[in-house]
C-alpha cells in the first residue's frame, strides 16, 4: 500500500494533477494495482527537526490506513507545502483528510486523457 520506488514517484509527479491544502499538496495518478497506494514527502526546508519530519509521515500514513478503504485506486504522494512549526496534530490530519476527500471518485476519466 506505500510507494517506494523513485520511478512510482516520478510517474505521479508526472501524471501532473494536485490537490493543495493549506499545509500539503496531494499529487495523484491512477493506478493497475488493485488499490490506493501512497508515498511521502517531507522535506528538510519545511520542517528542519527529523521528529517533526518524522511526526508529519507517520500521521500521514495513520490517515491514509483508516480512510484507505473508501479511496479510489490511485497512487497517491502527500507532499508537505508549507512550514508545520507550531501546527498542531489536529490541524494537520484534518487538512490531509479534506484532501483525500476531495479526489476524483474513478480513475476511468484521467486513463482516457
Amino acid at each position: 500500500m506505500r510507494l517506494h520506488k523513485t520511478d512510482e514517484f516520478s510517474s505521479v509527479f508526472a501524471f501532473r494533477r494536485v490537490l493543495r491544502g493549506k499545509y500539503f499538496a496531494l499529487h495523484y495518478c491512477p493506478n493497475e494495482a488493485g488499490g490506493a497506494r501512497l508515498g511521502l514527502v517531507v522535506a528538510k526546508k519545511l520542517a528542519k527537526r527529523a521528529v517533526l519530519r518524522n511526526l508529519v509521515k507517520r500521521i500521514g500514513r495513520d490517515v491514509f490506513r483508516h480512510a484507505h478503504a473508501s479511496l479510489p485506486d490511485y497512487d497517491l504522494v502527500l507532499r508537505l507545502s508549507a512550514k508545520v512549526g507550531d501546527v498542531t496534530r489536529r490541524t494537520m490530519r484534518e487538512d490531509m483528510l479534506a484532501l483525500f476527500e476531495r479526489l476524483p471518485k474513478t480513475g476511468r476519466e484521467s486513463k482516457a486523457k
